[in-house]
């Protein structure tokens, strides 16, 4: 008889089956396996379980087939009968998928001549390679069941050591007969699906997804309105959206997504993933409510006036996740052909957040998103976050925005920052009630001015001083902005063979994100601080001028 009997799984997507099982009375060989790598053995590891019997064999590990395993956890069962792979994935307390596969009936093995004695058996040898990796295992078949302690080699007798790499060693440490067990578990109702779709819900299983935005239309338009959950400003170039945040651990790691396409812009535009702090008397939110010029204002001598782009003690800059520019025309003018370019249907944007982990904690935030357009269509995003658990833990942090200049509300007026074209640069007076540890500036850096005598095209070195101290002083610049040509369908082409989307920028490409410098400043002292940022901004020609969008986060713990 059968180790176990599988309650028919229904063929095809969502249909429902039984992970039941009915077992008989007869005992099965259980196979405990130990793991070491590099010669050293990990403390507490969670201990490879294989139940044989004389035509099936269940995978799983000791964590799981015991109930003391965190979801999502899978086991699987090898059935010689039809020579399927039969898969099982819980993915919390009342969600089980199944599926199955035969990939592993067409495995290839190179036999060797060598044998060693593992638990008393005496052992054969056998050789494969799986995606670049040497894989050796070692079987007997001096006993009456199949199995391994992996998908390779079920079908060669009983694997008791498998090698990865010559170091990666999973072996053999107990065999015993007994009765197979019953886990509660296995009498769950199941979900049977196709493969792909298994694995994606296992994937996606593992991490919370926090939705933003979904086929969201970022365009101008003079009807733009808010609607539902989405509030629109400036003519629409911009969307803000309260967000409910949970609780973090202290280990979690927090990526943004975002992916764009053209709804009928043409233009590499900036853009900007933004979180409105409201913990001062005025807020950026004020702004795009009441206009531009209620934002608390900047000067630094050169006669002209900015708005809202400092710290002050009454007021927080937006707090900028994500730097990102849209490509030439992705999606929408992919119509445009040239022979050897297959253009891309959409540009994917992901960036690791998890430094402002502490503005996101167990709140409801304003997210926001910007793409600077004067176009009717303009364009479409869905952006999201997403948090994963499982790594070191982080010092509680503290964050504070200090200054960002990129004109969010730049189509509902808000000015250019055209300020470095004085010796004074960006000025920031900020005081600091507390010693503060590892503190570190995320400073991102953009130099704009389309044309050929423009900041965009002119490598310009930025300078940071902090108490009239240099802690910043590089050259802005990006030379591979010709890796992303497939994203720029509408790229203009010139005599000399290049496209627009080739050339290099201060410190951008059309279809990428710009990453924030990382200024270390190490321990701080409670007290008044001064800031600088200096950039040899170039002068205008004519209606064309340069300006210089640049955010700065003081992070710390």
């Amino acid at each position: 008889m059968n180790l176990f009997l599988l309650v028919a799984v229904l063929a095809g997507a969502h249909m429902r089956a039984n992970t039941q099982v009915a077992f008989t009375n007869n005992p099965v060989y259980k196979i405990t396996y130990g793991s070491s790598f590099n010669g050293k053995t990990p403390e507490r590891q969670n201990k490879i379980w294989v139940f044989a019997g004389p035509h099936q064999t269940l995978l799983t590990t000791e964590k799981d087939f015991s109930g003391k395993a965190s979801y999502p956890f899978e086991l699987s069962v090898v059935n010689r009968l039809n020579n399927r792979q039969e898969l099982f994935a819980f993915l919390n307390d009342h969600e089980t998928i199944a599926s199955s596969d035969t990939a592993w009936r067409s495995q290839h093995f190179d036999f060797l001549d060598e044998t060693k004695e593992i638990l008393g058996y005496r052992c054969k040898k056998a050789k494969t390679s799986v995606n670049s990796n040497t894989i050796e295992l070692w079987y007997t078949d001096q006993l009456p069941v199949k199995g391994a302690p992996s998908i390779l080699g079920q079908n060669l007798g009983l694997v008791l050591e498998q090698i990865r790499n010559g170091n990666n060693i999973i072996r053999a440490e107990k065999i015993e007969k007994q009765k197979m067990p019953r886990p509660s578990f296995m009498a769950r109702p199941t979900l049977q699906t196709d493969l792909l779709s298994y694995r994606d819900a296992i994937w996606n299983s593992r991490f919370t997804t926090i939705p933003l935005f979904t086929n969201q239309v970022i365009n101008f338009s003079d009807s733009s309105k808010s609607s539902g959950d989405v509030l629109r400003f400036a003519n629409g170039t911009i969307v803000v959206k309260k967000v409910k945040i949970p609780a973090l651990d202290s280990g979690s790691t927090i990526f943004l997504d975002l992916r764009e396409q053209s709804n009928g812009d043409a233009y590499d535009r900036t853009g900007t993933v933004f979180l409105i702090p409201t913990d001062t008397r005025q807020s950026f939110l004020d702004g795009l409510k009441n206009g531009a010029k209620t934002l608390p204002r900047y000067t630094n001598g050169n006669g002209k006036t900015y708005q809202g782009v400092v710290a002050t003690p009454d007021y927080t800059p937006p707090l900028e996740l994500m730097r990102f520019f849209t490509p030439f025309g992705v999606k929408q003018f992919n119509h445009i052909q040239l022979k050897g370019k297959q253009w891309q249907e959409a540009v994917p944007y992901r960036q690791d957040i998890t430094d402002f982990a502490a503005a996101l904690n167990n709140k409801e935030v304003y997210i926001g998103v910007f793409i600077g357009n004067y176009d009717k269509g303009g364009h479409k995003i869905t952006a999201n976050l997403t948090v994963h658990k499982g790594g070191p833990d982080k010092p509680q942090q503290t964050i504070r925005p200090l200054f960002n200049t990129l004109n969010i509300m730049e189509m509902a007026g808000q000015d250019y920052a055209t300020m470095f074209d004085n010796e004074n640069g960006l000025t920031v007076h900020f005081r600091i009630d507390h010693p503060l540890e590892n503190a570190h500036l995320l400073y991102t850096t953009t130099g704009h001015g389309g044309w050929g005598n423009g900041d965009e095209f002119v490598p310009k070195k930025n300078t940071i001083l902090l108490n009239q101290k240099v802690v910043f002083d590089l050259v802005p610049w990006r030379q591979d902005c010709g890796s992303y040509r497939l994203y720029n369908p509408a790229s203009g082409n010139f005599n000399n063979g290049l496209s627009s989307s080739d050339l290099s920028r201060s410190n951008w490409c059309p279809g990428t994100v710009t990453n924030p410098f990382r200024i270390e400043l190490g321990h701080l002292e409670a007290g008044d601080y001064t800031l600088q940022v200096k950039i040899p901004q170039g002068k205008p020609e004519g209606s064309s001028f340069s300006a210089w969008n640049v955010s700065g986060i003081l992070v710390a713990d």
